[in-house]
């Protein structure tokens, strides 16, 4: 399944459209440090590697804008300690 996922910078939020259905990843920005705060997929979507997509989307847009990253959402930390890659850009919360 092909995902065409946005950063929906009015909503601050990444989101993808899935038939009927939103999923979303929160994010709020201040500086150059971007916290990303809730994922939510739809349970009818679960399962089907959305969350993980929308997670890879947004710490690949955080890599190419050079931005750091805070991690508060669980299922973000939870992608990012098994990604190594995108390690270099996660902060500690202030």
């Amino acid at each position: 399944m092909t995902l065409n996922i946005t950063n929906n910078t009015l909503k601050h939020r990444f989101e993808v459209e899935v038939g009927s259905k939103t999923a979303f990843l929160n994010y709020l920005m201040r500086d150059k440090t971007m916290t990303l705060t809730h994922t939510e997929v739809p349970s009818s979507l679960s399962g089907r590697g959305v969350g993980t997509a929308l997670a890879k989307a947004a710490l690949d847009y955080a890599v190419q804008q050079g931005l750091r990253v805070v991690p508060q959402c669980s299922f973000v930390a939870d992608f990012v300690n098994t990604h190594s890659q995108y390690q270099s850009v996660v902060v500690a919360p202030r």
